[in-house]
């Protein structure tokens, strides 16, 4: 095994009722009962709300709504970079212009 390869083990986690036994890297374990937990708050949700039937259907709803969550998270995150990159861009061309100012 290369020394950047984590040792796999199985993992039980519970989503929707059903066990399943996953491969999980050594010392994530707890990463991912996280995510199975919030998969099944998702699927629970969603069959709660009767509109969706069939654990397929529920499953890539699920799916569809933790990748939107993901992604407006990520629009987020950059629109505060872009923000703070600007504000960074500002304050180098006012340093600069000061300094150009003193020659």
């Amino acid at each position: 095994m290369n020394k950047k390869q984590k040792a796999l083990h199985a993992l039980s986690v519970r989503i929707l009722g059903k066990d399943y036994v996953i491969a999980c890297p050594e010392g994530e374990e707890k990463e991912l009962i996280r995510s199975a937990h919030y998969v099944d708050n998702k699927m629970q949700l969603i069959r709660s709300s009767g509109k969706v039937m069939g654990t397929d259907r529920i499953a890539v709803m699920a799916a569809l709504n933790i990748a939107h969550e993901m992604l407006n998270a990520n629009a987020s995150e950059d629109r505060e970079t872009l923000k703070k990159l600007k504000t960074l861009e500002q304050n180098i061309n006012q340093a600069v212009e000061r300094f150009q100012k003193t020659k």
